[in-house]
């Protein structure tokens, strides 16, 4: 049977979602190929924020007037602002939704902040909206990846089993933050932080329903698969020079892979804030088998 709509599911594509699940194509490949097209939907859906920025990131690299006289990068703040706005009134995005891309807009900023002045990374145009050395519009970036992940997160209704106890997920998504800053004058503890993520979620698996069948993987393989998208843009965003890294400033290059660690430890973060507003919730299970406990 096709998932049921939630009550709290008040976007507009919540509705467009449930007319695209009650379709039936016919059995066998054409079944399996409907729900690999209904997938890519979906998660293009969750994308769009994201997907939007990047647009502009690019589209003002290519086209923006060298002579305007708004700043490219105030550009990009005033249209991320603007798309957050549309995004509320238009009933795309919910509230809840709303309060995590703000709590990732402050998170973000504030690492930027200290980057920024231990030179890992520069914004090399103008811009009075700024904080800094930091264009506003940097923040939304942060907010992009967690809108991704609380519309993800309620898309394909997501669940889990072996879901370590929440303080402690806790407790390690503080200890990955305080790292990112504290490695410049301490010993870096990435590997041990990789290590305690394994330890904790070797045996989690994350339950997505993406028509009629839940499916899953291990939760740690997908946020290496995020994270792996999160470098592609990434280097895109390097591409349009909405920031350049040291080894950038003669010329574009390709962001080292070895960035994947780094983005892998903020999924971490990003996926533990989410929590924050959405439910860890174990598998429905069929009639006659141990009722499992909400984590």
């Amino acid at each position: 049977m096709a998932a049921r709509l939630k009550p709290r599911e008040t976007t507009r594509f919540a509705a467009i979602r449930a007319r695209l699940e009650t379709f039936e194509p016919r059995a066998g490949i054409y079944a399996w190929l409907y729900e690999f097209a209904l997938f890519g939907f979906k998660q293009g859906w969750a994308c769009l924020f994201g997907g939007l920025m990047l647009a502009l990131l690019v589209g003002t690299h290519l086209f923006y007037p060298a002579d305007a006289a708004l700043a490219r990068y105030d550009f990009l703040t005033l249209a991320a602002l603007g798309i957050q706005i549309a995004m509320l009134a238009l009933r795309l995005e919910t509230w809840g939704e709303a309060k995590v891309i703000l709590a990732f807009h402050v998170v973000g900023t504030v690492m930027e902040l200290f980057k920024t002045a231990y030179g890992s990374w520069i914004y090399p145009e103008p811009s009075i909206l700024r904080i800094g050395a930091v264009p506003l519009f940097s923040g939304f970036m942060y907010a992009a990846v967690g809108s991704y992940i609380a519309r993800v997160w309620r898309i394909f209704d997501f669940r889990f089993t072996a879901y370590p106890p929440r303080w402690v997920t806790w407790v390690l998504a503080v200890a990955i933050y305080v790292n990112f800053f504290a490695h410049h004058w301490l010993p870096d503890i990435r590997m041990a932080l990789f290590v305690a993520m394994i330890v904790l979620f070797a045996r989690t698996r994350i339950y997505f329903t993406v028509w009629r069948e839940p499916r899953w993987m291990p939760l740690l393989i997908g946020w290496l698969l995020v994270a792996l998208f999160i470098w592609f843009a990434e280097n895109l965003g390097t591409f349009a020079r909405a920031w350049t890294y040291p080894d950038q400033a003669h010329g574009w290059a390709m962001v080292s892979p070895a960035k994947l660690g780094a983005w892998y430890l903020l999924m971490y973060i990003s996926f533990v804030l989410v929590s924050w507003v959405a439910t860890i919730r174990a598998p429905f299970v069929s009639a006659g088998s141990p009722k499992q406990q909400t984590v």
